[in-house]
């Protein structure tokens, strides 16, 4: 006997949610390469922080200021300001709840993408991403693709009003400070090494799963029977800095880009979220500078071109008065991508925006969506650079030496299926 189908606008709107979610985390084919790679699998951002306290806060805060303390092996003084940008990767591929052509389908799919995040092992995965990050020790880091997973029991409810799941399964940014801030300090007292300077909140969908793969113990009124979970992701990209190492920021900044992919799926039109972050900063005494740290969409190149664009018009976050560094995940690159992937760097180029990091070896991207140590994917995938450092200030910031981490598993998994980009700067007086 067939269980009762939800409404049609209800079914609509769970498969419209699915399809954006999907569609959030898809390259175009010839940023892809291989076998549909680069975020095939995936979707693709100081009230005052007290110094010793090393908690992170919602949104955005109002001033961090570091000790400032010279510690041995510090770069001296306005010498050298160290960056990264790390994409941590949301944790699944999301492709099979885009092919389903059914609420029962997309229920299976979500379930799925469950079962994939916990395999994908985020508490062992932020090990690797810690020890890459405490390894380059940079004063300022963009992190991009900072998800929390929550759940909830089944219900269509939050397509109608919302996501609304509280029980957290993953904070990738909490779990990611606890590795960095483990034990460090005189004594290994726990003396917090990074804190969050900003925190932007990107998309955020919540949908019913069948993560167990048991039939019939779901909600056969609402038309899932086989659901028995709801699944929340909540996209976050993040600016982190290093405290005690001479590091101050202040107006700090977060916003989505006005330009988005709409999504149409059953009639529904649906905009997928994007945006950026941003904080002044200083870093032992350096010239001030503007810190920007984005993540262009993935999908669409046209949309990604006009979201690069946002970064440098008039009034931009990457165009203040100050030098600016803009880093991220720009799903663009001048010569490791084919056109029309080319369009969102150049769009930076032309604005007098000029690389400040190395592409050798690429940044990007494992073939395999699972991360496990033998589980398809391979160095050898890691053949097109998506993830830059910039400047638009060519005199004022120049490139002292730059590297690439993570582009071999640790403990069992790849700490992302992107690699990190590392870059020593020099600021001018």
């Amino acid at each position: 006997m067939n269980h009762p189908s939800a409404s049609s606008p209800a079914r609509a709107a769970l498969l419209a949610l699915f399809a954006a979610l999907c569609l959030a985390a898809l390259p175009s084919p010839a940023l892809a390469g291989k076998g549909d790679r680069h975020h095939a699998k995936r979707h693709g951002h100081h009230a005052k922080h007290d110094s010793d306290r090393g908690k992170h806060r919602g949104h955005r805060g109002k001033g961090h200021e570091g000790r400032g303390h010279r510690h041995p092996g510090h770069p001296g003084r306005g010498k050298e300001v160290r960056v990264m940008t790390r994409n941590v990767y949301l944790g699944a591929n999301l492709l099979p709840a885009l092919a389903a052509k059914s609420l029962d389908e997309a229920v299976a799919a979500n379930g799925q993408i469950l079962r994939e995040v916990t395999a994908n092992d985020f508490p062992t995965r932020a090990r690797g991403l810690a020890a890459e990050i405490l390894a380059e020790k940079p004063d300022l880091v963009g992190l991009q693709e900072v998800a929390l997973w929550r759940t909830a029991p089944p219900s269509l409810a939050p397509l109608q009003t919302g996501p609304s799941a509280t029980a957290v399964r993953y904070d990738y940014l909490g779990e990611l400070l606890a590795e960095l801030n483990a034990g460090k300090g005189k004594g290994g007292k726990g003396k917090p090494q990074y804190e969050v300077v900003v925190v932007q909140q990107e998309f955020d969908l919540e949908a019913p799963a069948d993560e167990n793969g048991v039939a019939g113990d779901g909600v056969p009124a609402l038309g899932i029977p086989d659901a028995e979970i709801n699944g929340r992701l909540t996209m976050r990209d993040a600016i982190l800095a290093r405290r005690g190492a001479g590091v101050r920021t202040w107006n700090e900044a977060g916003a989505h880009f006005a330009t988005t992919l709409p999504v149409e799926v059953l009639g529904n039109v649906l905009n997928v979220v994007r945006g950026w972050t941003a904080t002044d900063a200083k870093v032992r005494g350096s010239h001030p500078f503007r810190f920007v740290n984005t993540h262009l969409e993935a999908f669409q190149p046209e949309v990604r071109a006009a979201q690069a664009g946002e970064l440098v018009a008039p009034g931009g976050p990457a165009t203040s008065g100050l030098p600016v560094v803009l880093l991220g995940d720009l799903n663009s690159d001048d010569d490791t991508v084919k056109e029309p992937e080319r369009l969102a760097y150049e769009v930076l180029l032309g604005a007098g925006m000029a690389s400040r990091s190395t592409g050798d070896p690429p940044s990007c991207c494992l073939a395999s969506s699972l991360l496990a140590e033998g589980a398809g994917g391979s160095v050898a995938d890691f053949d097109h650079q998506v993830d830059h450092v910039l400047t638009r200030d060519h005199d004022a910031v120049t490139l002292k030496r730059s590297a690439v981490t993570g582009l071999l598993p640790v403990d069992g998994f790849w700490s992302s299926d992107h690699a990190g980009v590392f870059s020593a700067l020099r600021f001018a007086n």
